[in-house]
């Protein structure tokens, strides 16, 4: 059968059918992707090459998502210094464009990413994330932060996002989750460091250079994925933007709206907690200003452990146990009014919901069986979790503004988190049945 197929120019290989006519085009975007294997080939789940593609996909989230951890320390800086002519929820509007960015670019460099053009959206990301740091530094108005920090960062860091992920499915297969989970960490390690290097460095050198200095780091960061990572599958023609055909699909659409909920959530208490914080048993306390280093201290840890879970019960399970705890969490916020009360729900709003960064690609290629088809996959779902970013700690702050009292805003978190949990759980059963002992 297969002989037959072969002599009449077709090939069916992993779900894609390729032919003579075709051959030059898919030659030329596997040079342009400098491809080290074939649709073919068994993913090596190791080696030399497969862990550098990890180190690779830990530096570009440790400046994608470990950059949008940070803007907590700049809300405080341009409240105090810099902007304190604007508004709060004007200057939160800076962070919340940058994460939008960060995921609603997806909807191009996914395609992109399946098409080969990996080598040009990392040097794209490179560029535009550096640009917009040294911008940044010598910003002076609000609409030159705005052009600067969210827009330029934003775009850039979602050129890269993308291909961080996406990238590693080629390499492992058993020991898939703990190597995402490794290169998920990446944000948390971000989110720690570049805070704290700000607010070393802010004293003693000023907004400008310490920007600056954040900025080459992020330079020689993300140079480093740009000389290790490499494609190991064939590049696909590109179909379009959007595949369609996966909104058909049950399993497919409860995963967007589960995730989507879960990011209007888990922007809630990043935005907040300090703020809180600094008027529930913290008052006029530095360590509140930290709040934030501990959440992402802790999601190190809350990135890790989910994925060695993950390759034991399946990903789908640990996502749902996670964002349980999650909620559970959430809920507790409500009654925490002391500085160790505010220190502990950081560390453990941090670990419960490190899975929602390091799990989502894993649950998704659980349940896609053309990889082909992954980056864009990936890249649709993250235009929902784009808008969800945008809008959750705006609608926190409107709660609060109408009310002047944070449950609210706690129990508006807190049921998204239930929600998620409930779609999560409908995926498990539309993919497993009604089977209660399963690996999904």
């Amino acid at each position: 059968m297969v002989k037959s197929l072969r002599q009449s120019g077709n090939i069916f290989e992993n779900g894609i059918v390729s032919s003579d006519q075709s051959s030059n085009q898919n030659e030329k975007k596997v040079e342009i992707a400098k491809v080290v294997g074939s649709d073919g080939d068994v993913p090596p789940d190791g080696g030399l090459v497969a862990w550098l593609q990890v180190v690779g996909g830990f530096a570009l989230l440790f400046n994608t998502w470990g950059m949008i951890n940070t803007f907590g320390v700049f809300q405080t800086y341009y409240e105090t210094e810099l902007l304190q002519h604007m508004s709060p929820s004007a200057i939160s509007w800076i962070g919340s464009i940058q994460s939008f960015l960060l995921l609603a670019v997806g909807v191009f460099s996914g395609p992109l990413y399946d098409a080969g053009y990996l080598r040009l959206l990392l040097c794209s990301g490179l560029v535009l994330a550096t640009l917009g740091m040294m911008m940044t530094s010598i910003s002076k108005e609000y609409w030159q932060v705005m052009l600067a920090q969210a827009v330029c960062i934003g775009i850039g860091t979602g050129c890269l996002y993308i291909p961080s992920v996406a990238i590693i499915p080629q390499y492992f297969s058993k020991r898939k989750a703990l190597a995402l989970g490794i290169v998920t960490s990446g944000s948390s390690f971000g989110g720690v460091i570049y805070p704290l290097m700000f607010q070393g460095l802010l004293p003693r050198v000023g907004f400008g250079w310490a920007t600056r200095i954040m900025g080459f780091t992020s330079l020689a960061t993300i140079s480093i994925s740009l000389i290790v990572l490499r494609r190991r599958t064939a590049a696909v023609e590109i179909r379009s933007l959007l595949d369609l055909q996966a909104f058909r699909e049950p399993p497919y659409v409860l995963y967007c709206v589960g995730i989507c909920l879960s990011y209007i959530a888990f922007f809630v208490p990043i935005f907040y907690l300090q703020t809180y914080a600094l008027s529930h048993g913290l008052e006029g306390q530095t360590v509140a200003l930290y709040l934030i280093a501990i959440l992402n201290a802790a999601s190190v840890l809350g990135r890790l452990t989910p994925s060695l879970i993950a390759n034991r019960i399946g990903p789908v399970h640990t996502f749902l146990m996670s964002i349980i705890l999650a909620a559970i969490t959430e809920f507790a916020w409500i009654n925490t009014n002391s500085g160790g009360g505010n220190i502990a729900f950081a560390a453990f709003f941090g670990f419960f919901t490190g899975s929602i960064v390091a799990l989502p690609a894993v649950v998704l290629t659980s349940f896609t069986s053309d990889l082909s088809r992954l980056g864009t996959r990936l890249g649709m779902s993250s235009v929902f979790n784009g808008v969800a970013s945008l809008i959750g700690a705006p609608i926190g702050g409107a709660i609060l503004g109408a009310t002047d009292n944070w449950l609210g805003v706690q129990l508006f978190a807190g049921f998204l988190f239930v929600g998620t949990a409930v779609f999560i759980a409908a995926l498990r059963l539309v993919l497993t049945g009604k089977k209660v002992v399963v690996k999904a």
